[in-house]
């Protein structure tokens, strides 16, 4: 992921034991650096377009064929604001099955809640809308009488409902290519250091070794 690149590097004393002196530093990347949509972008709509993850799309083979790299993926990410992809991507048919199995296992096809289905009026008035979660008793009136009772009910599955939860991940806003070097621009510009004690250079800033502080 070309996401580390981007990250600036700070030097920090030696850990290890092996350490040549007291004074001795090792360089990492600064994980404290996040990345992220500038806030007065968020909510402007016109610089994203609407993606529907299909089976077996990665973040990586999306980001090639949205802006013609791979290592794009984290520009993909950060856009669709999705932070862990195992938990925020949807998963492929097969592996969402393997998933719900080592979830449920012989359960798998048991009831997980009961919901309601539509239930309209002679006047095709929506009185009930479908996907409300109740009862596995509850009923209302029979539309139109005030002395029949209807029972708008259906079980829902602990696949099914994982299916569902899967399915509400696939649609994703990203980032328009045509906004894309600007996105680079302005995240390089925040990822350099500006002068201070530490600096060293714009991509390096030197923490204070406390083995040497008197």
């Amino acid at each position: 992921m070309g996401y580390f690149r981007e990250l600036p590097n700070l030097q920090y004393q030696s850990p290890y034991s092996s350490r040549l002196s007291s004074s001795s530093y090792i360089t990492a990347k600064n994980l404290f650096r996040r990345m992220k949509l500038r806030d007065d972008l968020q909510n402007v709509f016109t610089i994203f377009n609407k993606y529907i993850i299909k089976d077996g799309d990665r973040p990586d083979t999306v980001a090639e064929n949205e802006y013609g790299k791979s290592t794009f993926d984290w520009v993909l990410l950060i856009s669709a604001g999705i932070i862990n992809v195992r938990d925020e991507w949807p998963l492929s048919s097969k592996d969402l099955y393997d998933f719900s199995f080592n979830k449920y296992g012989l359960s798998l096809n048991d009831v997980h809640h009961f919901e309601t289905t539509e239930v309209k009026d002679s006047r095709n008035v929506v009185l009930l809308p479908k996907g409300k979660i109740v009862s596995e008793n509850f009923t209302i009136p029979k539309p139109d009488t005030t002395e029949e009772t209807l029972k708008p009910v259906k079980g829902v599955t602990n696949y099914e409902y994982e299916v569902e939860q899967n399915e509400k991940k696939r649609t994703i806003f990203i980032l328009r290519p045509e906004y894309l070097q600007q996105f680079l621009n302005d995240i390089r510009n925040e990822m350099t250091y500006k002068r201070s004690s530490q600096f060293v250079n714009d991509k390096l800033i030197k923490t204070e070794n406390t083995r040497n502080t008197i």
